[in-house]
């Protein structure tokens, strides 16, 4: 079996044709609506705002809302550029 016919089995998307990481798509769509909103006169506060509530509103479909509330605390608490992850401390 083929490395994309197996990961499509275990339920992974990959963009094979471009070879871009689920990061790099993210990136991609997250920097055209910044631009998009900046262009429309909306404050990127809003657009973040808004983008955060479609993720959590996503996360919702398939995972439980303590397991929202879990994923959002530990970006919250290691949102720190200049401080080390938690678990990377010694």
């Amino acid at each position: 079996m083929a490395l994309q016919e197996f990961l499509s089995t275990m339920g992974c998307s990959v963009i094979w044709s471009h070879g871009m990481s689920a990061t790099e798509i993210a990136a991609r769509h997250f920097s055209a609506a910044i631009a998009e909103a900046e262009g429309a006169g909306h404050a990127t506060d809003s657009v973040c705002r808004a983008l955060l509530s479609l993720l959590v509103t996503k996360y919702l479909e398939s995972r439980s809302v303590a397991d929202v509330q879990s994923e959002l605390r530990f970006i919250a608490d290691n949102c720190d550029p200049d401080t080390d992850f938690i678990f990377m401390r010694p």
